[in-house]
């Protein structure tokens, strides 16, 4: 067969024989492939890497900065205002000092300013591809040319046969020719905690789901035991990571909501700014006949569009988002992506896998059953200290000495240790095994001690043919407490007569039980009736429907030990000893967190690779789910349509057996559906629905490089609890967002219609220049906004439904705050205006004439101050409010007062800034109305409140 004919990858591997795989690939599982097979298979196949697309250049991200609407306003901005100060320069205009081009270079320096915060918040490259590549091996061992030769993993091709042993990191994706005692640790791409149990003679349906193809093994997963030869199928990015690779280059990023509400307030700023200059323009010539005044009208025009646009709206905002990064960081959240601060208050639904993330990732024994009675385990993690419980009640030891005999088999039938560090109970082997040690401790049995009570001496290793294993120990003699008495422990007492030997066997319930001819009771053996057998697979049944892994023991006296190879005529006619059943436990303090979910408005789901019982059990412990609440499978997904899912995704909260590509349907089905998703997980197979999530978050201990990378959110202490801490705080990053808008945005709305009404009402000039604007909108907006940013949470922030991610920046009453506050700020700003005309024009007054202009700037700048004050909260009134509770307003409002008096009385500043002195009186005046402000805001909180209503 040539390399053009071979199959392309649509081959499903696992449901073929090992021969018909090999003849597919036209390969030998004893000579491997030749070097004239491999030259062409690399050609038409290509390295066995992953591939990356180009993404956008540092430059395209930073010429993208400037194509938002409002910097692209106030460029056109700076290029007029340019324009008229050379018309000016070379008409020899200018006023004695007077500094050409300031206003230009200012509002340019703003431009560059946002355009670079803009940069920085995008340009962090995406790295989850590069970490993704780091889980591929850099050297395999291959049969070629009938020779074994190790050669770099990026020049296997299909049709490779490679050697696999224990520690090795798999290159390809591959269907086993052989193998023995095969385990291979798969969690990182399927979820599931346990290394996986391999078997090369199977022949699997093809709808399997990944997490249960048992003959074929993948790229990027680890082999943990055993040895195997494996028929490459599919290398590069036909390969299960390659897909992952292909999934998370395929994702787009969408806008977050703030992103999106920020687009729709610069729309309507300008859209609106661009109205009113229409307008002002066009009265002008209407009123003076023509444009003899158009330069005039133009000055009024780039005085209105700097003061529509808040220049320093961006950077408060990314203050505001680095400052909840930071108190997040100390909620062990961290994170990546600083708009991801805001969308977390957005949140509806949260989709958590549930290995390590919702459960310890550690085995825990929940139940034992012997001599037809059940036991409760209490206890979390490895720690060796818990109780046995009876129908609710602890039991004491001496009351069921069949728990102390079974302990024993579970300690001695065992190759893992249980050990302490730095304070930590930790297990160094199999999970599982490490789970029997901790049941074997809780019941007072060290395998310590017990290795030298029963040392081993022969084994029957565990098989995935066998699915059980067996210890043959040596009994030796201990004191028995008794004065200068020698015998066997009394824990095992009742296992033999004089026997010099014992043998413990654990494993499959059923095959266990199928070979036990005696049943252990108290301190003695009896033969095992059938309806004692009926009962103990009854309970296993039971056990394994709560989703706990099920596994049987028993033992044997023997008067010798038995040969090697041996294991089939030696594991009968044992003695049953009970059940265990263990599970990976969930985190103790996450049914709280599920519950403060479902109090906020967010429904948790859960999906995962696990088995579907397993799941489900786990689920309706923590209340993700009811009982009886339908689990959706990986293979009755595979067959839904995308439509079908959306039809379903609302009513389903747990989802098992599925793989990488379900898990990226699901969020995008639940997107669809409107909902707004944060998606936890630890894994590979998580990275692309982390990316298509609005929010990814990883996890910090257990999370592979691959999914912090592709997250926004990284929970440093994996603790799904954190989620919560982290939302209630994107929820108050949100509201206090929302506060410094409208306190910005109400006086920017005030000082457009204050230039506008300038020259309509027969005021000579523009009453703000661009630089006193920048300096409003900078300063003295800027300041208290900042100090706004930070005003502590209401009590009910996580008491009340999220707001829709959708809704405008303007909902619930915003934007009609606005125009109000910003008409009544007209209103007092321009009766001001007028008077502050009369008096400047007055025959007997002493100043300059254009004083009324830095009255005007004056009164709108310390008017802000009291809009700041009052604006803290939306229904109490100032005075109701503890004055020290935000420190920082109080401060910006003191600084931001004294910086504007500066402006006036400091002389280079007032030359700078083209102001004029003001006297005492003109001064009193101006505080006189901004004081107007506040008690207007004030007033609006008490009609509020008489009328029953409640503010924005």
């Amino acid at each position: 067969m040539s390399a053009n004919s071979l199959p392309e990858g649509a081959a499903v591997w696992h449901s073929l024989e090992v021969n018909k795989a090999l003849d597919l690939l036209d390969s030998n599982a004893d000579s491997g492939l030749t070097s004239q097979d491999i030259q062409q298979r690399l050609q038409k196949y290509g390295p066995n890497e992953l591939e990356e697309t180009a993404g956008r250049s540092a430059w395209e991200i930073l010429l993208d900065q400037f194509k938002n609407i409002m910097l692209l306003m106030l460029i056109g901005v700076a290029l007029i205002s340019g324009f008229l100060d050379l018309m000016r320069l070379q008409s020899g205009n200018l006023k004695p000092g007077e500094v050409p081009f300031k206003d230009t270079i200012a509002i340019l320096a703003i431009v560059i300013l946002n355009g670079i915060l803009g940069y920085v918040q995008e340009s962090r490259a995406e790295k989850a591809l590069a970490a993704l590549k780091k889980m591929t091996s850099p050297l395999v061992r291959v049969i070629r040319d009938a020779r074994l030769v190790e050669i770099a993993a990026k020049e296997l091709v299909p049709g490779d046969v490679m050697q696999l042993e224990a520690g090795m990191q798999i290159a390809a994706d591959g269907r086993l020719i052989e193998e023995s005692n095969l385990q291979i640790r798969e969690s990182a791409l399927t979820g599931e905690a346990e290394a996986v149990n391999k078997q090369a003679s199977l022949k699997l349906p093809e709808e399997t789901s990944l997490g249960d193809r048992l003959n074929v093994v993948f790229q990027g997963t680890e082999v943990v035991q055993g040895r195997a030869k494996v028929l490459v199928t599919n290398t590069g990015m036909t390969t299960e990571l390659g897909k992952i690779a292909t999934m998370l280059q395929s994702v787009e990023s969408e806008p977050t909501p703030l992103q999106q509400r920020m687009t729709q307030l610069g729309n309507v700023l300008v859209t609106g700014s661009l109205i009113l200059v229409a307008i002002v323009v066009a009265g002008g010539v209407i009123k003076d006949g023509g444009f003899k005044n158009i330069q005039e009208l133009l000055e009024v025009s780039l005085s209105m569009a700097v003061a529509v646009v808040p220049e320093g709206l961006p950077a408060v905002i990314t203050v505001t988002l680095a400052l909840g990064t930071q108190r997040m960081v100390r909620q062990n959240a961290l994170i990546r992506k600083l708009p991801a601060v805001e969308t977390l208050g957005s949140v509806t639904t949260i989709c958590s896998d549930k290995t390590g993330t919702l459960t310890q990732n550690k085995m825990v024994v929940q139940s034992v059953s012997t001599n037809n009675k059940t036991f409760r385990v209490t206890g979390d993690g490895y720690a060796p200290t818990g109780d046995f419980q009876l129908d609710g009640q602890e039991i004491s030891l001496e009351e069921s000495p069949e728990i102390s005999a079974l302990s024993v088999a579970c300690a001695v039938c065992n190759d893992s240790v249980l050990q302490k560090e730095q304070g930590e109970w930790a297990i160094l082997g199999d999970p599982t095994e490490g789970a029997l040690l901790t049941l074997a401790g809780k019941a007072g049995i060290e395998k310590d001690q017990w290795n030298s009570k029963l040392p081993r001496v022969a084994e029957f290793p565990f098989s995935s043919e066998r699915k059980r294993m067996s210890v043959i120990a040596q009994v030796q003699e201990v004191a028995t407490g008794e004065a200068s008495s020698r015998g066997v422990d009394p824990a095992i007492a009742g296992f033999i007569q004089s026997e010099p030997y014992l043998m413990f066997t654990k494993g499959s319930p059923e095959l266990t039980l199928a070979r036990s001819t005696q049943i252990h009771l108290g301190h003695d053996t009896g033969p095992l009736t059938e309806a004692q057998r009926q009962k103990i697979l009854a309970e296993n049944d039971q056990m394994a429907s709560k989703g706990l892994r099920v596994l049987g023991f028993a033992y044997k006296p023997l008067a010798e030990i038995p040969p090697e190879g041996s294991d089939e005529a030696s594991e009968q006619d044992l003695v049953w000893l009970g059940l265990v059943g263990m599970l990976d436990a969930p985190r103790p303090e996450v049914r709280a967190a599920v519950q403060e979910c479902r109090d906020a408005g967010i429904r948790p789901v859960m999906i995962t690779g696990d088995h579907q019982l397993t799941a489900r059990a786990i689920a309706t412990d923590l209340g993700i789910a009811q009982e009886g609440d339908r689990v959706l499978t990986g293979q009755e997904l595979q067959r839904m349509s995308d439509q079908e899912l959306e039809q379903n995704v609302d009513l389903v909260s747990i989802y098992a057996r599925v793989s990488p590509e379900h898990k990226l349907r699901i969020v995008q089905a639940l997107q669809r559906r409107g909902r707004f998703v944060a998606m936890t997980g630890d894994g590979v197979n998580d990275a692309p629905a982390l990316k298509q999530a609005d929010i990814g978050i990883a996890m910090g201990i257990t999370g592979t490089d691959v999914s912090k990378e592709a997250s926004d959110m990284v929970l440093l202490d994996d603790n799904f609890a954190t989620i919560v801490s982290a939302t209630k705080e994107g929820r108050v990053v949100y509201t206090n967002i929302r506060r410094f808008i409208k306190y910005i945005l109400g006086s920017n709305i005030g000082e457009v219609l204050t230039i506008a009404a300038a020259p309509l009402i027969g005021l000579g000039g523009v009453p703000l220049t661009p630089l006193q604007i920048l300096w409003m909108n900078l300063v003295t907006d800027g300041l208290p906004a900042l100090a706004l940013a930070v005003e502590p949470p209401e009590p009910d922030v996580m008491q009340r439904p999220p707001f829709s991610p959708r809704e405008s920046i303007f909902a619930r009453g915003l934007g009609s705050y606005m125009i109000r506050i910003g008409i009544i700020f007209a209103i007092l700003t321009i009766t001001l205006m007028w008077w502050a005309y009369q008096h400047t024009h007055a025959p007997d007054y002493q100043g300059d004439r254009d004083t009324w202009k830095t009255m005007v700037f004056t009164t709108l700048c310390i008017a802000q101050m009291g809009h700041a004050i009052a604006i803290r909260s939306n229904n109490r009134l100032t005075i109701e409010m503890n004055p020290f509770s935000n420190l920082f307003v109080l401060a910006a409002v003191v600084v931001t007062t004294i910086l504007q008096l500066m402006l006036v009385y400091v002389p280079p500043l007032r030359e700078f800034f083209g102001t004029h002195y003001l006297n005492m009186q003109e001064l009193g005046v101006c505080i006189g109305f901004s004081a107007l402000m506040f008690v207007w805001i004030e007033l609006e909180k008490i009609f509020l409140r008489i009328m029953g209503k409640k503010a924005v």
